[in-house]
């Protein structure tokens, strides 16, 4: 699919958000992205996660490790993709502090998942605290993951994706999380040019089936 959109297109930047780490050889991987990465001209950016939903491994046929060697794997999946592709970007996307580490450490672009919902204060800023505290003193670029936008020209979102990732909250808790837009195409620019001003992100990822309704806040940024 990406071979296909490298040849059809010409400036947009292509990416894999995110692809489970543990279903990968790294040599096999990196041999995948370099092909992408020279047929689009250098546009690849490769997003890696550690896997986390157990069915995806079932499915796969393959057992379900701790979260502990999950993360291992993805640091060694990273690493070897840094030392023969150091020229393609690697988005690690999570919310975790050891998950978290390894990006910092390791990825050019940390893929912030929210925060942890039921966190005191700001999650959100804590998890970017946490990120550069690790980093150092390197240059990294911050993604948001965003899981909720409104269709068909209502401000409300559809929030059942996520509410699978957090199951206990209200209607009214879920609205509250970064990752949720809501309101007018204007209201979710105005918040998104907030949270670039107030954490520093610099980009947002949005599902698929977000894209239309998504097109009217991009039209406002713009």
């Amino acid at each position: 699919m990406l071979s296909a959109i490298a040849q059809a297109t010409t400036t947009v930047r292509l990416g894999t958000y995110v692809l489970n780490a543990y279903f990968y050889k790294p040599a096999l991987l990196a041999r995948d992205a370099a092909e992408v990465d020279l047929l689009s001209d250098g546009r690849l950016e490769v997003g890696l996660g550690a896997g986390y939903v157990r069915e995806e491994f079932e499915a796969a046929e393959l057992p379900y490790p701790s979260a502990g060697r999950r993360v291992d794997y993805l640091e060694h999946v990273t690493t070897y993709l840094k030392e023969h592709l150091p020229s393609i970007p690697i988005l690690i996307a999570g919310n975790g502090d050891r998950l978290l580490t390894v990006a910092a450490r390791h990825a050019d672009i940390i893929g912030l998942t929210g925060a942890s919902p039921k966190a005191a204060g700001d999650p959100l800023a804590e998890r970017i605290d946490f990120v550069r505290a690790a980093a150092g003193e390197r240059d990294l670029e911050l993604n948001l993951a965003i899981t909720a936008v409104p269709s068909d020209n209502s401000e409300i979102p559809d929030l059942r994706l996520t509410r699978r990732y957090a199951p206990t909250l209200s209607d009214a808790e879920l609205l509250e999380l970064p990752a949720v837009l809501s309101g007018s195409p204007r209201d979710m620019a105005d918040r998104l040019r907030g949270y670039r001003d107030t954490y520093g992100l610099t980009s947002f990822t949005v599902q698929e089936n977000h894209a239309e309704g998504f097109a009217k806040v991009i039209a406002e940024l713009r």
